[in-house]
């Protein structure tokens, strides 16, 4: 059974990747946020009795299926009405979980305005490769890469077998390869 203390801890430190992933699915900032705070809320409301190894999937199947909802109802939605503004722009989040490498002088003493400049470039080019990937592979490769899943957790968190979450990832892999590539990024 998870502490207090335990889930709190948890929730503060997946919250920025969760968001980064449903901001990459919905494409809204509020929309995302919103996501991201129910599924927090549903976690803790009805899990937060779970042991704390177990928080992490399940934590991830709450927000996937938060996110499948959203496209339901915005479906639903967009059935019934006509949407008069379709036109929102995104936020920049300062603290961005791409930005695998922090700009520190003090750690870096190399570092020097046109390698960060290049670093945020990449990350800029990365970030647009990912979201343009299908919905399916994006959610794979963002489970086992970003979250750190294993192969059978992601499987259980998507809703699909094993196989399809290698197939969604080499499939993300090879896309996000050939994307970067064109744009002159090479491994």
């Amino acid at each position: 059974m998870a502490s207090r203390a335990e889930l709190s801890n948890f929730l503060a430190e997946v919250e920025r990747r969760a968001f980064k992933q449903a901001l990459f699915a919905v494409r809204n900032e509020d929309s995302a946020l919103d996501i991201v705070q129910d599924s927090m809320m549903r976690l803790a409301e009805k899990y937060g009795d779970k042991p704390a190894d177990e928080l992490p999937p399940i934590f991830q199947r709450i927000l996937q299926n938060a996110i499948r909802d959203y496209y339901r109802r915005s479906r639903t939605k967009s059935e019934r009405f006509t949407s008069l503004s379709a036109l929102e722009g995104d936020g920049d989040d300062p603290s961005d979980p791409l930005e695998a490498i922090e700009l520190d002088e003090e750690s870096n003493p190399f570092a020097t305005p046109h390698a960060a400049l290049l670093q945020t470039e990449t990350l800029a080019l990365v970030e647009e490769a990912l979201q343009n990937l299908p919905p399916r592979q994006r959610e794979a490769f963002l489970l086992r890469y970003w979250e750190g899943l294993d192969i059978a957790e992601t499987a259980a968190v998507m809703g699909c077998t094993e196989g399809s979450v290698k197939t969604h990832c080499s499939r993300a892999t090879h896309t996000l390869a050939v994307a970067l590539e064109s744009k002159g990024i090479r491994p």
